[in-house]
């Protein structure tokens, strides 16, 4: 069966057919990655489970395997592999509030491969947020006021609140400056590259001011309008670019269990989209109503 690419809206995401993650071959990969790039997030069902080995080979294809700064359960011999499991027992579920994942670090990942093993009967889907489609919804002067700003990415809140974290190394919590507006490695399209999790504050604006202006764009990125939700099934697997997609994991099933595996992929350091640079065309079909 040939690869099909079917979206899911007319924004972004796409469901992808027609493969088996271990028989992947080159060729496949190639149309894999493209639509990786294009849709943003892709859905691929009808998966067998992945040992580790193979999810980390998969996710390798992408680029070098990232490890989280606040992963304390990997195996040894898989350090990037994530265990992800919610149940009964869990106090705070992974994910469940807006962002980009670890946007904190000075490479932030590209990519998060994620399969579910075990999925509750109703709930635990995953939305996602184009931030690419956020970006062109903006208004000029708002594009204008943004425009070759940056802002401090901090992982203390986040890593305490979800993973208990201890800092005991003495280097510090992940903290880096990154533009406001970045531009995507692939594409070249501009995103605006903020989340509710990660992104502590705006540079070089007065605390007041950049405590406004955040909050109105955490808001405007996880408008429903620039989603698409993602309903599992067991052994799926959702791959999201971390550039350009926001994703927030539903805990709406307690006390069934919700368990997997993740691999995030290394990325780029973020670099600035300035306006003028190039005659990027908005293609987001999201029209807002003010």
């Amino acid at each position: 069966m040939p690869v099909s690419i079917h979206p899911v809206t007319p924004t972004f995401g796409a469901d992808v057919r027609g493969v088996s993650v271990p028989e992947l071959t080159d060729n496949e990969f190639s149309e894999v990655f493209a639509a990786f790039v294009e849709h943003g997030v892709i859905f691929l069902r009808d998966q067998p489970e992945l040992t580790p080995d193979q999810h980390l080979a998969f996710a390798r294809r992408f680029g070098e395997v990232h490890v989280h700064p606040a992963s304390r359960d990997a195996p040894a011999e898989h350090p990037g592999l994530m265990r992800m499991r919610t149940h009964r027992e869990s106090r705070v579920a992974a994910g469940n509030r807006w962002h980009s994942d670890v946007s904190c670090d000075a490479e932030p990942p590209q990519a998060s491969i994620l399969q579910l093993h075990e999925i509750p009967d109703l709930g635990g889907d995953t939305l996602f947020s184009s931030l690419t489609a956020a970006y062109d919804a903006l208004s000029d002067r708002m594009k204008q006021m943004l425009d070759g700003l940056t802002a401090l990415h901090s992982g203390e809140e986040p890593f305490r609140r979800t993973f208990q974290f201890r800092n005991t190394g003495g280097a510090g919590w992940p903290e880096n400056d990154h533009p406001v507006i970045r531009r995507h490695a692939e594409s070249g399209r501009p995103i605006l590259f903020v989340d509710r999790e990660f992104t502590h504050s705006i540079n070089d604006l007065p605390k007041e001011e950049a405590h406004a202006l955040l909050e109105f764009l955490f808001d405007h990125t996880e408008r429903v309008a620039f989603q698409c939700r993602f309903i599992w099934s067991r052994n799926a697997i959702a791959i999201w670019d971390n550039r350009c997609v926001l994703h927030h994991a539903m805990w709406d099933y307690w006390p069934a269990e919700r368990r997997g595996h993740r691999v995030s992929v290394k990325g780029e350091r973020p670099q600035m989209y300035r306006l003028g640079e190039d005659t990027h065309e908005a293609r987001s079909n999201v029209r807002l109503t003010l």
